[in-house]
């Protein structure tokens, strides 16, 4: 059984910075070769915030790894702890545009970066997602 548990959501006025953080649960070794973040506002689609393609140790935070929607570029930054299994979103600068459910997901196996990088536009599945965490930015 594999669970991803999000932490670290909460309410901060806009220009703060919150961190989310997304632990791997695993009975079994699993390989997740891409892994992202997600967001759901009221009324509106889930929509991609930030993927990042793990490379063979685990991590890939250079560029040609992770992928981001315009709208947080350069205020958020997805990275990946191999040693704790724990997948992270660092986000400065928040706007109330922010607010929203967010998901970390998880794929099983390899997909390859043209799927994982195409996630921030298309709905694509992923294997395992989490239960979701609120983030809420006031102006």
């Amino acid at each position: 059984q594999v669970q991803l548990v999000e932490s670290g959501g909460g309410s901060v006025q806009a220009g703060g910075s919150l961190r989310l953080s997304c632990v791997v649960v695993s009975t079994f070794t699993v390989n997740m070769e891409c892994m992202g973040w997600f967001r759901q506002a009221p009324g509106k689609e889930r929509q991609g915030v930030a993927t990042i393609l793990l490379d063979d140790e685990g991590t890939g935070t250079d560029d040609e790894h992770t992928n981001y929607v315009d709208s947080v570029k350069g205020r958020f930054t997805i990275s990946r702890d191999k040693a704790d299994n724990t997948l992270y979103l660092h986000m400065n600068n928040l706007k109330p545009e922010d607010t929203a459910m967010y998901y970390c997901g998880a794929t099983a196996g390899r997909v390859g970066r043209t799927y994982c990088h195409s996630a921030i536009h298309q709905s694509l599945p992923f294997a395992y997602m989490g239960q979701g965490t609120q983030v809420t930015i006031t102006p």
